[in-house]
């Protein structure tokens, strides 16, 4: 019997990654690949739209879906580090897109073959991880990931493979972080209200590591956890699923 072909599937970096994390999407990189993928970077990717989309720029993050969308048809999969970008592809393509047949049934097809990183490792390949790391977590479940993609079980069971590692209950594991994107640009002090809360519950979940699957949410968290003194460091989930973990946390030096 002749070996399954392996997935083609192309890596979404998202700009938050690519700016202000690249670690992030290399780890993404050895995971795909240890499941057996062949991955690929589209070089001229660019944002996905979801801040013009937040902003009420719907015609331009309209234009910027058209372009995405014409990008990526090429792949099997679409395989992205983030809930929120994933949510933008997947919920508000086809969406911003409806009033155009042209371009809606396209927008359907990439949605439907669109994942966030942990649920095609989980979900759709069954992968698990030969990671080993000798620290206690707490898992922060963001808006996006959970509410539009339904995101809850799969990171933790990849991180139940994980040899050594000992998930912590969070209190209020499903509450925002506050960060919302250009929320938190535009309500500033209800922001930082929230992330307060949550980094109070970080520390006394007594967790060595905070974890998540949003960038965005992670930067948050790090940043009040650093001002407060923590001692709770925060990394992408894939970076400890990935043996990533060795190097520094979301806002150290490096």
């Amino acid at each position: 019997m002749s070996p399954s072909p392996r997935p083609r599937v192309a890596l979404f970096v998202t700009c938050l990654v690519d700016a202000m994390r690249p670690r992030v999407g290399f780890a993404a990189l050895a995971a795909l690949e240890d499941a057996g993928c062949e991955v690929v970077v589209p070089r001229s990717q660019t944002c996905c739209g979801q801040p013009a989309l937040n902003s009420g720029d719907r015609e331009g993050a309209a234009a910027i879906a058209r372009r995405t969308i014409a990008l990526l048809e090429p792949y099997e999969a679409v395989v992205v580090p983030s809930g929120s970008c994933t949510g933008t592809i997947r919920c508000h393509y086809p969406e911003l897109l409806a009033t155009d047949p042209g371009w809606l049934s396209r927008a359907e097809a990439l949605a439907a073959r669109t994942f966030e990183i942990l649920t095609y490792l989980d979900d759709v390949l069954g992968w698990r991880p030969a990671a080993a790391l000798d620290a206690s977590v707490a898992y922060h479940d963001s808006c996006s990931g959970l509410r539009e993609l339904g995101i809850k079980e799969q990171p933790r069971r990849l991180l139940s493979a994980v040899a050594g590692l000992r998930q912590m209950p969070l209190s209020g594991a499903e509450t925002c972080c506050g960060f919302g994107g250009t929320f938190c640009v535009k309500y500033p002090s209800i922001s930082n209200a929230i992330v307060e809360e949550k980094a109070a519950a970080v520390e006394a979940s007594g967790a060595d590591l905070l974890l998540s699957g949003d960038l965005g949410c992670l930067m948050n968290m790090a940043g009040k956890l650093h001002r407060r003194g923590a001692p709770t460091r925060v990394f992408h989930t894939i970076e400890v699923l990935a043996g990533m973990a060795d190097g520094p946390a979301i806002g150290e030096e490096p």
